[in-house]
């Protein structure tokens, strides 16, 4: 398996996982999605990746590096968007993406790591967990701002 930082080729791939894994079917157009992956390509920090085996796209997460004048202006990371084909999922897939963003995070020198995952997806919290990654805090959000 290989992770790379995905290319504007990939979306139809990345969309099609967010559609079975992470949207349930309501997931933005090629058109769409190509326009706000170039808008995310000119931020400096902010990658899409992907994981592929045999030229397929089987997983995705995206990972923000971000500055941060706090904590003597160490970085931090934040991981969003991880999906994982269905019938490939549970064999080590999101292990070695998690893992990746990890090192890439460590290799920027950040000081930590964050995600956020609902309540009720007690299955990925685990996995998580065994990743390393500690229950912290509270998650909030504004449900919508439109």
């Amino acid at each position: 398996m290989l992770i790379r930082q995905a290319t504007i080729s990939d979306l139809p791939s990345i969309l099609q996982l967010y559609a079975e894994v992470l949207d349930k079917g309501q997931v933005l157009s090629l058109s769409e999605a190509e326009v706000l992956f170039q808008k995310m390509s000119s931020y400096p920090n902010y990658k899409v990746y992907v994981a592929e085996q045999e030229h397929q796209v089987i997983g995705t997460f995206a990972l923000l590096i971000m500055d941060n004048l706090a904590h003597r202006g160490t970085p931090s990371g934040i991981v969003e968007d991880v999906a994982v084909q269905e019938n490939l999922q549970g064999k080590g897939i999101g292990r070695q993406m998690m893992k990746y963003a990890m090192q890439v995070c460590s290799e920027a020198g950040c000081y930590k790591l964050v995600l956020s995952s609902n309540q009720k997806r007690v299955e990925a919290h685990a996995f998580y967990e065994s990743l390393g990654f500690d229950k912290h805090g509270f998650s909030f959000l504004v449900p919508t701002l439109l």
